[in-house]
């Protein structure tokens, strides 16, 4: 079975997909720098359940550090790459954006560089549909055009998959990109609304809803995402002969080994919908402070994920109703201890 060097293991999603990796009889190694933006007891913790599966080890390193992350590439010789590993959260990213230069362009260009002299099979990386910006025609598309990015977030990883593209072109490395729409599930970020919600309506205080709700989401469960990347490993873009034999809508480049790939569960869900739900699965009301737009937030998201289903024959799929109640089962026994 393949070798997958997996950056960020210790972080929602890509425990999440060592986790399921590991359970289809990969070997993984992660790569994780357990970085201080939210609690590093809940990333131990993921890595510890991973730990149990002799065919898991794992790096604690910054990307930034290249000799480290040189020398555990070298070591494992992995035929895959699934970059996972960033500087995370729109919002913060307006407090301290050079965290955001040097983990998500940095940290990326070393995982890039690693790749390209290892010559892998297949290089993944984690965009965001946060790249998308400005846009406002939805659901949106692979396709279309995405230079309004709002966030130095959303700007980096735009950033991202720019440098990939003229890596694969280059070096004729076989790149996917794919982009995320608003993930949640078990062992979730604190700073994700889901978690942010839960947390505080145990304790009866306020949650934040912002631009008075008037908000819709693509929210997208983590195992549906970590399956549809999964699948997309066996995937890798193959560099067309011609422009001409690219399908329509499909957002393989006609210079490279290279694709966007969106993944997002295809719904546009409001906001206050969302929150009626966790109401409805905790059997309490919500204390609601409604508040203005947040700097740099955009009022919608929502996913076309025809070129996913036509690459792997899969879509994410499941009803937020039923997310929010797998995530609150394991939030109330998380808080336990």
């Amino acid at each position: 079975m393949k070798k997958i060097l997996i950056t960020g293991t210790a972080g929602f999603i890509g425990f999440h997909l060592a986790k399921l990796l590991l359970a289809e009889g990969f070997t993984v190694h992660g790569y994780d720098g357990m970085s201080d933006y939210y609690d590093v007891a809940l990333k131990r913790r993921r890595h510890a359940m991973l730990l149990q599966n002799g065919n898991f080890a794992a790096t604690e390193g910054q990307l930034e550090d290249r000799e480290l992350l040189d020398r555990v590439a070298d070591d494992f010789a992995p035929d895959v790459i699934v970059h996972l590993a960033a500087q995370a959260g729109v919002r913060y990213s307006l407090e301290n954006p050079r965290a955001y230069i040097d983990s998500n362009v940095i940290g990326t260009f070393n995982v890039m560089e690693a790749a390209r002299r290892l010559g892998v099979d297949h290089l993944l990386m984690a965009s965001t549909s946060s790249v998308y910006g400005a846009n406002t025609e939805m659901p949106f598309t692979e396709t279309e055009k995405a230079d309004t990015q709002l966030t130095i977030y959303a700007a980096t990883k735009k950033a991202n998959e720019s440098m990939a593209h003229s890596y694969a072109h280059l070096w004729d490395l076989p790149t996917t990109m794919f982009r995320f729409f608003t993930v949640y599930g078990p062992w979730g970020r604190p700073d994700l609304a889901l978690y942010k919600f839960v947390d505080a309506m145990l304790d009866g205080r306020e949650i934040d809803i912002y631009n008075h709700g008037d908000m819709y989401r693509d929210f997208t469960y983590v195992d549906d995402l970590v399956r549809a990347i999964r699948l997309l490993i066996d995937v890798p873009p193959v560099r067309p002969e011609t422009p001409e034999a690219i399908e329509p809508g499909d957002s393989l480049s006609p210079v490279a080994p290279y694709r966007v790939v969106n993944i997002g569960n295809s719904d546009k869900v409001r906001l206050l919908d969302f929150v009626d739900a966790i109401e409805q699965k905790l059997g309490i009301e919500a204390k609601r402070n409604y508040m203005p737009m947040q700097t740099g937030d955009v009022p919608a998201t929502w996913a076309d994920a025809d070129l996913l289903q036509r690459l792997t024959g899969y879509r994410p799929q499941t009803d937020f109703h039923d997310g929010i109640s797998r995530f609150v089962d394991w939030f109330v026994e998380y808080r336990k201890g």
